[in-house]
């Protein structure tokens, strides 16, 4: 691999060797970043030969990707989700310009399986036939079913508060499933002590450095989807802090290699139930442990394992933080759904509802543009989607009754 020089620590600025099964500094144990040679990325490719390229996934970007240009990638279909201009949506947020980009459309329904992409492709290179990890629930189901598609066996950590959907979705594609009778920090110090005593390739995104160049795929999406012309803000849910990195992680790469001439600022939203990372950058202050209270499963994080990266990318970017409750999460779940026929489970809809919290709040001009990333589909937590949209209309076959239904909801008269 030419283009990557390095891994490089965040915290002491150590300098290690970019192999496959890389985990934390050997010095410190701080989080390491992937350094790339910039001068040889701008040689290999322009914006022109990208636009031409027919592969429709997230290998398009493979020169800004810690894997050998011709590698042997995962089979499943992982990126190049839709990127929507969603007029109805920002007249209703009253906002100038915003788009949807809609992850939940990836194989396994989220965002993660951009990370879970890139694992299988380092394990395959690291020699590794088991890989693990520990989730609330989208890194599972991403890990499990891009890890099938390739042969390889799996043993996943979740939380016992886990919803069915994604639990099932582990079940199907033959994960070995432990559910924990505990917190997610529990969860992952059970998942990393498993992981040491068996040598399984490690997925925790927290961990592997080379999880965050897969999701950071999603902002090279939006930045050729844009046509490379930036937008304001970019706005994503938080939890471990791995996203909001990886998107601030890509976009950053863009502007060293010269697709982009400027960086947007981020917008971090967490639920108002639990936010160490927000209050952290907020305050300027070491991050402390908070409970997990949100119905946002995916992002109800108390103790992130990424609070640095995340950080930073706030903080970088002159970046704006906005926490919203469960309420404001499950009205973004039906007005994403009303306006844009988009349906988001509620931590994939968080972004959206910090958007619209951040306009009334006058955290952001109104005359801004903004791409809110929904990092999840709702049919990942089909309860809290009924609990967002209400119930139907329960009647007999009866014409007389169904009148006298419309008549109380208001439906044709």
């Amino acid at each position: 691999m030419k283009h990557v020089i390095s891994a490089v620590c965040v915290r002491c600025g150590a300098e290690h060797e970019a192999v496959p099964n890389v985990t934390t500094c050997p010095k410190c144990g701080g989080i390491l970043d992937i350094k790339y040679d910039y001068s040889y990325i701008k040689k290999q490719l322009t914006k022109e030969q990208l636009t031409q390229r027919k592969e429709y996934s997230m290998w398009r970007y493979r020169e800004f990707l810690p894997v050998a240009e011709e590698g042997n990638y995962p089979k499943l279909r992982v990126g190049w989700s839709p990127l929507y201009k969603a007029d109805r949506l920002a007249e209703k947020i009253g906002i100038k310009t915003l788009y949807i980009k809609d992850d939940g459309i990836n194989p396994t329904a989220s965002m993660k399986d951009r990370a879970s992409a890139m694992a299988v492709a380092k394990a395959y290179e690291a020699g590794a036939d088991t890989i693990a990890c520990s989730s609330t629930g989208n890194a599972a189901s991403s890990l499990a079913g891009n890890a099938a598609a390739a042969g390889y066996k799996t043993f996943i950590f979740v939380p016992e508060r886990a919803p069915k959907g994604k639990v099932s979705q582990l079940m199907i594609f033959g994960a070995t499933v432990i559910s924990v009778q505990g917190t997610y920090e529990d969860t992952f110090r059970l998942s990393a002590e498993a992981i040491d005593r068996w040598g399984w390739y490690n997925r925790n995104a927290a961990i592997n450095p080379y999880l965050m160049e897969g999701k950071k795929t999603v902002s090279l999406e939006i930045a050729e989807q844009l046509d490379f012309q930036m937008p304001d803000y970019v706005a994503i849910s938080v939890g471990d802090g791995c996203s909001i990195a990886g998107v601030w992680k890509g976009l950053k790469d863009l502007y060293e290699a010269g697709f982009i001439d400027r960086l947007p600022k981020l917008i971090s939203v967490q639920a108002s139930g639990c936010y160490p990372i927000n209050r952290a950058a907020r305050t300027n202050t070491p991050l402390e442990p908070m409970e997990e209270n949100t119905i946002a499963d995916s992002i109800a994080v108390g103790v992130p394992r990424n609070p640095d990266k995340a950080i930073s990318a706030i903080l970088e970017s002159n970046g704006v933080t906005v926490e919203v409750s469960d309420e404001e999460i499950l009205a973004a779940m039906r007005l994403l759904g009303r306006t844009c026929g988009v349906f988001g489970e509620p931590a994939g809809v968080t972004g959206t509802a910090g958007v619209k919290k951040a306009v009334e709040l006058g955290l952001i001009p109104k005359d801004s543009s903004v791409v809110s990333i929904v990092t999840g589909n709702g049919l990942k937590d089909v309860n809290n989607a009924i609990k967002a949209a209400g119930e139907p209309i329960h009647i007999p076959p009866q014409m007389d009754l169904l009148l006298e239904a419309f008549a109380k909801s208001g439906g044709p008269q």
